[in-house]
């Protein structure tokens, strides 16, 4: 068996799986405030499965993450923790051997392993309260692309350079339309909302050569409300050095970061 951990900014998701990669057992809870609550509530979790004797596992932390000491500089939503043994401190609660990433990248190995037969460069971006971003390649999660997404990326927006994030997030369409995604239908409104998703992709398109981009996170679970409307925006910069791969939506969005975190967790532990 496996134990994978999502720990978001609002809510933590921990999973048993099957060393087939079936869930077997998962438990969600609000993220708590501070990081001992936060181990407490987790303490409790584990020891509610019916099953402890895990191989292996792995955890997936929004924010900065430094790999090799398991640290996290800083949680994404949750300023004060930071500089976190993360790694250390749950695998004393899971009493099993773990691994640690960001945890766009654990999505984008979670969808990469279901279209691995189609493409060997698949690029996950989650459109939620901000933009994460995950490059894998050939199965191997592209460790060179910075934990920061669309916070590290500078785009020019109202002739200033700001981070993507600020204009092209789930949170910036909830501050400019009063309405989550869910909440969206008027073509018209998603008109104006994929013309601040296609600066970010095109860049992104530009320097990592994707075969395919799958859109996860809040807005992907809508993208068939805006798929043409952004395909069409973003044919307009297609060139024969620029070509635009498909834009596909994620298969497992509520679930990909647990199951990123059984496939990262078994590739090192089999």
């Amino acid at each position: 068996m496996y134990i994978a951990i999502d720990i978001g900014g609002t809510k933590t998701l921990i999973a048993t799986l099957t060393d087939e990669g079936v869930i077997q057992e998962s438990i969600k809870f609000p993220t708590p405030e501070t990081y001992e609550d936060f181990l407490e509530e987790l303490t409790h979790a584990v020891d509610s499965f019916t099953t402890h004797d895990f191989r292996a596992g792995a955890i997936g932390a929004p924010g900065s993450i430094d790999r090799t000491q398991g640290i996290v500089e800083q949680l994404g939503n949750r300023p004060n923790w930071k500089k976190l043994h993360l790694l250390r401190d749950i695998e004393r609660i899971t009493q099993c051997p773990m691994r640690i990433e960001n945890d766009a990248k654990l999505a984008g190995l979670s969808e990469y392993m279901l279209l691995k037969k189609q493409y060997k460069r698949v690029l996950y971006v989650t459109i939620s309260t901000g933009i994460g971003i995950g490059l894998t390649v050939d199965g191997k999660i592209d460790e060179t692309i910075g934990d920061g997404g669309g916070r590290t990326i500078l785009l020019e927006h109202h002739g200033k350079l700001v981070p993507w994030e600020t204009f092209g997030s789930g949170s910036a369409i909830v501050k400019k339309y009063g309405k989550m995604a869910s909440e969206i239908e008027d073509k018209a409104i998603w008109a104006e909302i994929v013309r601040t998703f296609t600066p970010g992709l095109i860049e992104l398109i530009a320097i990592l050569e994707p075969e395919a981009i799958v859109i996860g996170g809040g807005a992907g679970h809508y993208l068939d409300r805006f798929h043409d409307l952004l395909l069409k925006d973003m044919k307009q910069y297609e060139t024969p050095m620029l070509q635009i791969p498909p834009i596909l939506p994620a298969m497992r969005p509520d679930e990909a970061v647990i199951y990123g975190c059984y496939d990262y967790a078994r590739q090192r532990y089999t």
